[in-house]
């Protein structure tokens, strides 16, 4: 039998199998090599009384934390007020989940909270608009059909700093997933973490996962070129003049040249810049 594996807590594996969910366990040979992780499509059977899962297919790509697998997009959830909106932020998980083949979608909630058409945020929305990311503005009692239609059919992790509305978007999405939420941290301008494990909930005809990771972003074992050609604002016809071009330092840098003629983000390039001296090391960013 083939299922995906949707939720695991401690050594138990439950797995989505046309409609069922069914509780398993993990053979030991499979825990010695390469351990299930949720979103896994996985071939499991019956072995004494027990579902037993026995291979993991081959994954499309990997976060490694939090850890899950086969994802189509990541919704990079970001509040526009308390806290306050954040582009190094945001920019900082796009690089991240497009480094490892994921589409980021921004997600800005507490929109109900801006003021005046003129606040700086919608400089930011208009900003990311251009260079192509879709933005989905969220407030109270704010329609979610656009975000619904983007979750149809795909696997969806949430990312985002603690205490932006991650586990509330979940609970309007459907009641029933009835999360626990808490207030934000006054002093500390930021929310204490109220997810406890990997799972991924079944909802408007997709899944979508809440997880406990993305407390901290490493870049340490991140490659520059590969990051530098996976960011979607470079991706451009022109092409620098070095092949291993990094977009740093180098004569005839088409990314340069697009960002001082301003049809490469400015902020989006600085971001980069800023994170670029965190590859290739042991050293993380903390949210």
């Amino acid at each position: 039998m083939i299922g995906k594996i949707i939720k695991i807590i401690s050594n138990q594996y439950t797995v989505y199998d046309n409609g069922s969910r069914i509780n398993c366990i993990a053979l030991g040979r499979m825990r010695k090599t390469d351990k299930p992780i949720v979103g896994d499509n996985v071939q499991y059977s019956l072995i004494d009384d027990k579902y037993c899962i026995e291979k993991i297919y081959p994954r499309e790509n990997q976060l490694i934390r939090p850890l899950i697998s086969n994802i189509d997009q990541a919704m990079i959830v970001s509040s526009a007020k308390e806290p306050d909106f954040s582009s190094v932020l945001v920019d900082r998980l796009i690089f991240l989940v497009s480094y490892y083949g994921i589409k980021p979608v921004i997600v800005i909630t507490k929109m109900d909270l801006v003021k005046a058409d003129n606040d700086w945020i919608y400089d930011y929305i208009r900003d990311y608009r251009k260079s192509g990311y879709t933005v989905i503005e969220i407030g109270h009692d704010y329609d979610l059909t656009v975000l619904k239609q983007n979750l149809k059919g795909k696997v969806t992790v949430l990312a985002g700093q603690s205490g932006v509305g991650k586990s509330s978007l979940l609970n309007k999405l459907d009641s029933n997933f009835a999360l626990h939420t808490q207030e934000i941290s006054k002093a500390l301008n930021r929310g204490k973490h109220t997810t406890r494990h990997s799972e991924l909930y079944e909802v408007s005809d997709g899944w979508l996962a809440d997880t406990p990771g993305f407390s901290s972003l490493d870049f340490s074992n991140i490659d520059l070129y590969s990051l530098a050609n996976s960011i979607g604002d470079f991706k451009t016809n022109q092409k620098c003049r070095f092949n291993d071009c990094r977009h740093i330092n180098e004569p005839g840098c088409q990314i340069k040249l697009g960002v001082e003629k301003g049809t490469i983000s400015k902020i989006r390039y600085q971001n980069y810049l800023d994170v670029a001296p965190l590859c290739n090391k042991r050293k993380e960013w903390e949210l």
